[in-house]
């Protein structure tokens, strides 16, 4: 069975860093493209950096230049390292694969890691 566990969010002041972290476990299937989403309080979930297993990467507008997510591929793990938080990146962070199966489930998310930025 396929897990994605997050760890890694907290409290930080405005400015500060944090680091998440994803692992994946029990896949049998290449891991495509690992993602990284949030979802703010009454909010929709929106996407916030991906990395394929090339390491191509794409960010959200909000996030370029403050943002970057990295993967180990012989880990299964996916990193997001944060800096200079602002209290608008307060959200639950999730974490989301996407497996290289022609057939069967391909999406996978993990439970989520809160972030909260105080100002």
């Amino acid at each position: 069975q396929v897990q994605v566990v997050e760890s890694g969010g907290g409290l930080v002041q405005a400015g500060g860093s944090l680091r998440l972290s994803c692992a994946v476990s029990g896949n049998k299937n290449k891991i495509n493209t690992m993602n990284w989403y949030r979802q703010a309080p009454g909010k929709q979930r929106d996407l916030v950096a991906s990395i394929t297993s090339d390491g191509n990467t794409n960010y959200a507008d909000s996030v370029k230049g403050r943002f970057t997510i990295s993967r180990d591929n012989a880990l299964k793990t996916t990193y997001l390292q944060m800096n200079s938080l602002k209290p608008e990146d307060t959200a639950v962070y999730f974490c989301n694969i996407r497996l290289a199966v022609v057939f069967g489930k391909a999406d996978y998310w993990g439970q989520g890691t809160r972030v909260t930025v105080s100002s």
